[in-house]
């Protein structure tokens, strides 16, 4: 596959180049997929990102490819088991974040029919599209990850601060970050 010009944020390395060009900024309305970044995104905390891009895989096996139903059933034994496991971040509070998390995801789904009602309502279904130049451009908060943030953690949820949350933001196409010049800047705002 021949790489494009892609934003500067994900250098060379071939899995962050293929995300990078494949799904960062593609609006997302799968619920068990925006389950998977939000679980993911709280993983990376204090993290790089690439780091858990090479766990992913094995993220998805210990974590029932991220069906919110499943993970919530997860016992204490089985939490502790998967501190165990160096295929994912070992941090405690991180795997029952996990699982507190998911039961949190099923009540937000419960209430809206959906996460991703519940989510992309916060922008009445269609994605903020910025047009950054450079990395300069692009904010680590928005008043809009602060007020998603404040929401999700009156809702029970850990692991989403305003800074984490505007990452899941971006990942997940809520925001459209990629640099004006990038390729994928037109194709994610074409998906809108």
């Amino acid at each position: 596959m021949k790489m494009i010009e892609a934003c500067p944020w994900c250098g060379d390395d071939p899995l962050y180049r293929r995300y990078h060009d494949e799904e960062w900024g593609v609006p997302v309305h799968d619920d068990q997929v925006l389950f998977e970044y939000l679980t993911l995104e709280g993983a990376q905390a204090g993290l790089s990102w690439i780091t858990v891009l090479r766990k992913r895989k094995r993220y998805r096996e210990v974590f029932a490819g991220f069906d919110p139903v499943k993970v919530a059933r997860f016992t204490p034994a089985r939490q502790e088991k998967l501190l165990q496991d160096p295929g994912i971040v070992r941090n405690r509070l991180k795997v029952e974040s996990t699982v507190s998390n998911a039961k949190a995801f099923l009540a937000v789904q419960k209430e809206f029919g959906s996460f991703d009602r519940y989510l992309w309502g916060f922008v009445e279904g269609k994605p903020v599209v910025n047009r950054p130049r450079s990395m300069g451009d692009v904010a680590a908060v928005t008043p809009l990850a602060e007020r998603i943030s404040k929401d999700l953690k009156k809702r029970g949820f850990r692991f989403v601060g305003p800074t984490i949350v505007y990452a899941y933001l971006q990942a997940v196409g809520v925001v459209n970050d990629h640099m004006i010049n990038c390729p994928r800047h037109a194709a994610c705002a074409a998906m809108a």
